[in-house]
């Protein structure tokens, strides 16, 4: 009742269905006067460890004080949601982009075609006429001096080969790890086998190696290989 801010009524309906459809339920200590987990307990949900975290730091001390700050990612609605408009009606629209690379550019036409996220931000897809090729831009990237000229969109768009490609990326406890060093990774990443293996599309290859710190100087995993194919239908990631 109190972490989830119930009624008693309503708390022994939800606890009598949980009863109902666990596996192994909960046994009844009359000397605590509680249910209490049996050593079989198996969650109905597959266990996340974050996920299972925010509930232990809520029940403790207050989720937000137990978290680190994260950035907040921010853009121009109003820049949202006119590429969101253009890419709905198929169309292109002239935009000006501050590139960290290259830096600003004096405009550039595009036709956006679906937004991305690698988990920390949000990106826009898009082919871009300029390179002839499909890019990701930050929206917050994009300059309010644009024009948002928009226009049609006359020949029919390459195939984002990128994004129609299934990367299967193949992860291993890095080199130099001890046999008792190397076990613990598998057990903290979740296999068992010589390999995890992990599946997303070759278009977001490069965000999932960052996230996952891939390549870095204290990464516990590396690349043991990774094999492409064309993208069918399948869970994103896989062990």
């Amino acid at each position: 009742m109190e972490r989830f801010k119930i009624s008693s009524a309503q708390a022994a309906l939800d606890f009598r269905a949980y009863l109902q459809i666990a596996a192994v339920p909960p046994e009844y200590d009359p000397v605590r006067k509680a249910y209490v987990a049996s050593a079989g307990h198996r969650p109905l949900l597959s266990p996340n460890l974050t996920r299972d975290f925010e509930v232990l730091a809520d029940a403790q001390e207050g989720l937000s004080s137990a978290l680190v700050p994260a950035p907040n990612r921010w853009a121009e609605p109003a820049i949202i949601v006119r590429l969101y408009e253009v890419m709905k009606a198929g169309r292109a629209i002239h935009i000006c982009y501050t590139s960290m690379t290259t830096g600003a550019d004096a405009g550039q036409w595009l036709a956006p075609v679906r937004f991305t996220s690698d988990g920390e931000n949000v990106h826009l897809r898009a082919f871009s006429f300029k390179h002839q090729s499909y890019r990701d831009y930050l929206p917050v990237r994009i300059g309010e001096r644009s024009s948002f000229e928009t226009r049609e969109l006359f020949d029919p768009l390459p195939v984002d080969v990128d994004w129609h490609t299934r990367a299967v990326i193949w992860l291993r406890p890095k080199a130099g790890l001890s046999e008792e060093q190397a076990a613990v990774v598998r057990k903290e990443y979740g296999f068992t086998g010589e390999a995890l293996k992990v599946t997303t599309r070759k278009a977001l290859e490069f965000y999932f190696l960052r996230r996952w710190r891939i390549g870095e100087e204290n990464s516990r995993l590396e690349v043991n290989k990774i094999e492409y194919e064309d993208w069918e239908s399948g869970d994103d990631v896989e062990s």
